[in-house]
């Protein structure tokens, strides 16, 4: 029995061939995202089997074949030649030869240049096989004690202020986990951002996973701003964050507004941050958080 009409055709491999490197075959190959350990089976036999490997950085990726003893030819494949190699890859599949895709860590195509290959091979009826494995981001929802039924992932924001803010308003009042990815640069920014546009919520911190410092740390927003105002940031990071519903964490209403900014701005945020947050917890014009604030800081001045 046939397929629906109107689809493209797709390679199905039997089981007699799954274990085998087929010609004119692009392969994802998930990689460790710290402990070399992790690596399958699988993808030490497929990187040992292709024609030829496509990395991000061919740098990184020769430390972590030789480690396994592999040698293989490498072409580099990263966001600023992708569309260029994209399309010589694609002639060598196309010709016969198989390619194995890796990233600089964990699985391609998630949150990578690699997407746009995929799109390129599923566009040229070119086959792909994924090799699971590491992930940063399903491995930081499942460590962080946040709610993992139902997520969203989201990865690195935009560094555009409209694009930013555009994403973070429309993400507001989704109720699923949010994921996120950040560099240790930008992490302060986007907490603050965050606890701006959200709220205070619930929050897991994840970075250096599988590595010697692995650490998580289970907290909220303005906790996680106030520290790493004092704290310089180190590692990668994957940010859980609590969606919105009745879990969150809501202000509490008994406590006035000024004590909440000025909480705020002890955890490290600006004070025009801070009554912008406020104001966005309890929907009510920022004017009037500010006025009530005012008011406070000229008694206090007295």
């Amino acid at each position: 029995m046939g397929g629906p009409k109107n689809m493209d055709t797709m390679y199905t491999a039997t089981d007699s061939e799954k274990n085998k490197i087929m010609p004119g075959t692009l392969y994802l190959v998930a990689t460790p995202i710290g402990n070399l350990s992790d690596i399958s089976e699988r993808a030490l036999k497929v990187l040992s089997g292709v024609d030829f490997i496509a990395a991000e950085d061919t740098r990184n990726t020769l430390k972590l074949l030789s480690h396994f003893g592999i040698s293989k030819p490498l072409v580099s494949y990263y966001q600023h030649n992708l569309r260029q190699r994209g399309e010589a890859i694609c002639e060598r599949l196309m010709s016969g030869e198989s390619c194995a895709l890796v990233t600089d860590a964990g699985t391609p195509a998630v949150s990578d240049p690699g997407e746009d290959i995929v799109k390129l091979c599923a566009e040229k009826n070119i086959a792909v096989s994924v090799i699971p494995g590491p992930c940063a981001a399903i491995s930081a929802l499942a460590i962080s004690g946040l709610s993992t039924g139902k997520f969203v992932f989201e990865g690195f924001l935009s560094g555009s202020k409209s694009e930013r803010k555009r994403a973070l308003s429309s993400l507001k009042q989704e109720k699923r986990t949010l994921i996120f990815y950040e560099a240790p640069h930008h992490l302060l920014k986007t907490l603050s951002d965050l606890l701006e546009f959200f709220g205070n919520r619930k929050l897991a911190l994840c970075r250096e996973l599988t590595k010697i410092n692995e650490e998580v740390i289970r907290t909220d927003l303005a906790s996680a701003v106030g520290y790493y105002t004092e704290i310089t940031p180190r590692g990668e990071f994957v940010l859980i964050v609590e969606g919105s519903g009745e879990e969150s964490l809501k202000p509490d209403e008994t406590v006035p507004a000024y004590e909440q900014v000025e909480n705020y701005i002890q955890a490290g945020l600006d004070k025009n941050t801070a009554i912008k947050t406020v104001a966005r917890e309890r929907g009510v014009a920022k004017n009037e958080i500010y006025k009530e604030y005012l008011v406070y800081s000229e008694k206090k001045l007295r």
